[in-house]
């Protein structure tokens, strides 16, 4: 690519940016470590959506050491909410490998930034360039849309070969001297300008050089081949109680939530599977039906979440517990239940019976 239109490229860029960029509580933060919490948090995540658990993780965290020590239900419990959990035990495991491996000190190059489990080149290149200053450009989803429309790039972004060729235009256009702006730069107009729905064209200081524009193929750039197919699970959540106890577990599989807790669960191949015979042959003890919810669903990447929650009352107490498909579970009392941290279907759940006027969780027994 022409030095000159690389140059005019990084001068619109940063002409839209002294005036349209976003006051976010991480910019112009050096500490690494900063750095590395907010973007771990936003993978996958909007900034709306993102910055309030920022802000919780950073004030009661304040720094890697006090990560590393955390207990992980505490970890699990201020992520409650925000989804792809194996972000929050990435975090964790990375925390403690600083403190108990590098002395608590953050790695100081990409590459080594690199190497830390959940850092992907994304994260590892944002981490680089604004604590460190270092000359490596980040590629998002943002930065995909951007250099797809405004150089007319028509590989398909989902295409093996594309993040090489992403990577190397970016890394290309990327001003040496500012790299941690331009990053940032970038990554605001993908988000606010150069949006994925109803891009500000009109008003778009770099449409005089963007192909897409040009051509008219503003809605076909960026391109994707992958059609995301979501798979169908039917989950039948019993919420088992003794008195003022409910049983409860954690998920350790290697599955969807794992490390959150949960009911005692019944997983069917359609909605209406489970029926009260089945009911009474799982739990093996007299016990009444109260009622059963109506169903609760949660969308995942892949995934499709319809839960229903049965709420029973046993009529005298198991004598070793609830044991179900080889599961034992912890028997707490209810009003502990918010003290865990649970899948969002589950907390749903928890919002739909919360007494209204003590806020308690009200199972109408």
């Amino acid at each position: 690519m022409p030095d000159d239109k690389k140059r005019l490229f990084r001068t619109r860029l940063f002409d839209w940016f002294a005036t349209n960029h976003r006051p976010l509580p991480w910019k112009g933060v050096r500490d690494p470590y900063i750095i590395w919490l907010s973007e771990i948090i936003l993978q996958q995540t909007t900034v709306q959506q993102g910055t309030p658990y920022f802000e919780l993780f950073r004030e009661r965290y304040p720094s890697v050491s006090n990560l590393a020590a955390a207990p992980d239900d505490d970890v699990m419990k201020l992520w409650e909410g925000l989804g792809y959990y194996s972000r929050a035990r990435n975090l964790l495991a990375t925390a403690r490998y600083i403190e108990s491996e590098l002395n608590g000190l953050f790695p100081t190059t990409y590459e080594d930034i690199l190497k830390l489990k959940g850092v992907g080149p994304y994260t590892a290149a944002a981490i680089a360039s604004f604590a460190f200053g270092l000359p490596t450009a980040v590629v998002d989803g943002n930065v995909y849309r951007v250099l797809s429309r405004v150089f007319g790039i028509e590989t398909p972004i989902d295409a093996p070969e594309a993040r090489r060729i992403f990577t190397e235009l970016a890394t290309e256009i990327l001003d040496h001297e500012r790299p941690a702006d331009f990053n940032q730069a970038m990554m605001d107009f993908g988000a606010t300008h150069c949006t994925a729905a109803n891009p500000r064209c009109a008003a778009c200081n770099l449409q005089a050089d963007c192909v897409a524009f040009q051509t008219g193929k503003v809605g076909i750039l960026p391109i994707k081949l992958k059609k995301m197919v979501r798979r169908e699970r039917f989950f039948n959540y019993l919420i088992i109680n003794e008195g003022n106890s409910v049983f409860i577990r954690k998920r350790v599989e290697r599955d969807i939530w794992q490390d959150l807790y949960e009911f005692p669960l019944i997983e069917t191949d359609g909605l209406d599977k489970l029926n009260l015979v089945d009911l009474k042959s799982q739990i093996n003890a007299p016990f009444d039906l109260i009622k059963k919810s109506q169903p609760f669903a949660q969308l995942l990447t892949h995934q499709r979440i319809v839960a229903v929650f049965w709420e029973i009352k046993m009529r005298n107490e198991l004598e070793n517990g609830f044991v179900l498909r080889g599961h034992d579970f912890l028997k707490i009392d209810r009003s502990t239940l918010p003290n865990f941290a649970f899948p969002k279907t589950i907390d749903t759940y928890f919002q739909a019976v919360r007494d209204k006027k003590n806020g308690q969780l009200d199972f109408q027994f």
